[in-house]
């Protein structure tokens, strides 16, 4: 195991925007750090601790580490207080990877809620900027309001990329939003998309995946298509302190990338 996975190395952010109320989109400066789309890194505020944060940009585009995150504990507190400049303490990359080899010539069909748009952003870019190497392309996107839509800017140019579409929906309605109204495994029983030719990848709060794959396996859609993530328990992201252990595997080192076939075999406690 090489030192970077275990002693962190200090990164400077560079940038810091907002993207919703609780979330803030970090650039951190990272020069020789080589990730795959899903992988992961441990992000650090000294003197305060560290935590497992989903790498958000793709590697097919050069520049600074994107990571969207949400305030919602002790170190992602003190992470939301560092402005561009700042040190920041960076392990990895962690974890496994989307197996985008195995979904060439297929068509993508990404499921995401709230915060669960993050981790597939990274593999949406890679896919748009690999376009001939992939099929059709859906998106299905939800969050409870329109204000908590994640990279509500980007995507009009998702929408138009070649044979891509957007599908967009909030729990609640709210001035001035003209688009769909209902929940994100609705949506995707409203539109049944045929398992064809298809794989399916989906992130999000934890019912919503529980619904969405509920709706994927009436409409036809095997195990081995549908691709989801666990985030559940992550400490060390090495393996070594065991918070994130299920039956035989580790969250933090065979995942958190598993196919739906994957987790059929593991103990239901995740």
């Amino acid at each position: 195991m090489s030192a970077g996975l275990l002693v962190p190395r200090l990164a400077r952010v560079k940038d810091v925007r907002r993207l919703t109320p609780d979330t803030l989109l970090f650039e951190v400066a990272a020069d020789g750090f080589a990730h795959r789309p899903g992988q992961f890194a441990a992000l650090g505020v000294l003197g305060v601790g560290e935590c497992p944060i989903s790498i958000c940009s793709s590697p097919t585009r050069p520049g600074p580490l994107q990571f969207a995150i949400r305030e919602v504990g002790l170190v992602t507190r003190a992470l939301h207080e560092l402005e561009p400049g700042d040190e920041i303490g960076l392990r990895g990359p962690l974890g496994n990877s989307f197996p985008v080899e195995d979904m060439a010539g297929k068509g993508i069909v990404f499921i995401a809620g709230g915060i669960g748009l993050a981790p597939l952003r990274s593999l949406i870019d890679y896919v748009l900027d690999r376009r001939p190497d992939y099929g059709t392309v859906d998106i299905f996107y939800g969050a409870r309001a329109p204000g908590l839509l994640l990279f509500a800017d980007e995507l009009d140019a998702w929408r138009a990329a070649p044979a891509t579409r957007a599908h967009l929906t909030v729990d609640a309605p709210a001035p001035g939003w003209a688009g769909r109204v209902g929940f994100v495994p609705a949506l995707v029983a409203q539109l049944a998309l045929a398992p064809q030719g298809r794989v399916a990848v989906t992130c999000g709060p934890p019912v919503m995946i529980k619904l969405v794959l509920a709706q994927l396996a009436a409409a036809g859609w095997r195990p081995e298509q549908v691709v989801t993530t666990l985030e559940l328990k992550m400490k060390c992201g090495v393996g070594k302190c065991g918070r994130c252990n299920i039956g035989p595997k580790y969250v933090c080192t065979d995942g958190p990338v598993f196919r739906l076939s994957e987790l059929a075999e593991l103990p239901q406690e995740y």
